[in-house]
């Protein structure tokens, strides 16, 4: 529940620049600025009865469908969202903020992926030219295992912003997961450059080096991320990597030891 909560604060944060229909009469009223806001702020209860009370003036505006539906899911009430939103839709078809929201209610919240494949591909018709819009459609595919399609997907929004982290990250993950850890390397790399601090690149870069068996490089890389921001799977992984660090050390001093037993004995028998 609380990553559904984290998610509808910043839809709502991004609401608050959401300008209404130019030619409509909300955009000048009251109400709505202050349902956005209560929303914003967290006030869940007092947005939900700011957007109900401007539906019974405008019942046929997609926006107030939508934000009420950003209500209602903060309030845990998917149903009832879903309800709101898909009232949005059949006000306005095209409602591209709408069907992004839907899909991802759908996704993260009941757990349809072909429901969410579905709104994401419509929104991907809407807007061909956003990279959002593929890279959120190649987060349903991957949940659904189709990996191949959720990298095309990804790189089409690669295409139309190769600056994009996220889109990085993510191609980044479903390549260690094929185990092509080169083109991982690169991805993770690529998104480090983006953003140095990114948790995510610097977790699949950990992950990478590990495989590689730059075990001194993978530990550097969680150090740093549990100094900023201790977590338990960061530790984890540290000391597991250290135990394999370890054992690599104690096994090739073991090896050295043996091969130097063995040419001694060697030598002395040559020697008689």
């Amino acid at each position: 529940m609380r990553a559904w909560l984290a998610v509808v604060a910043v839809l709502a944060g991004i609401g608050i620049s959401f300008a209404a229909d130019p030619q409509s009469s909300l955009r000048n009223d009251e109400r709505w600025e202050q349902g956005r806001k209560d929303l914003a702020q967290g006030k869940a209860a007092e947005a939900k009865a700011v957007f109900e009370e401007l539906l019974r003036q405008y019942p046929d505006d997609a926006d107030v469908h939508l934000f009420l539906g950003m209500s209602l899911l903060r309030l845990r009430d998917p149903q009832a969202a879903v309800l709101a939103v898909k009232r949005a839709i059949a006000a306005n078809p095209n409602h591209v903020d709408a069907r992004t929201f839907l899909a991802w209610i759908e996704l993260e919240v009941r757990g349809d992926v072909d429901a969410a494949i579905k709104e994401y591909s419509r929104v991907v018709e809407l807007r061909p030219d956003s990279p959002e819009a593929y890279a959120n459609l190649a987060a349903a595919q991957k949940r659904k295992g189709d990996v191949q399609q959720a990298v095309v997907s990804l790189n089409k929004a690669l295409e139309r912003k190769p600056r994009f982290a996220t889109a990085l990250n993510n191609r980044g993950w479903i390549y260690t997961e094929q185990e092509k850890w080169a083109e991982a390397r690169d991805d993770f790399e690529q998104a480090l450059k983006i953003d140095p601090q990114d948790q995510g690149a610097l977790q699949g870069l950990a992950r990478v080096l590990e495989k590689e068996r730059d075990y001194a490089g993978a530990q550097r890389i969680l150090a740093q991320l549990n100094s900023r921001s201790p977590n338990f799977v960061y530790w984890l992984d540290w000391g597991r990597i250290g135990l394999i660090r370890f054992w690599w050390i104690l096994l090739s001093i073991a090896i050295a030891v043996a091969f130097r037993g063995r040419f001694k004995k060697v030598r002395t028998e040559a020697n008689g």
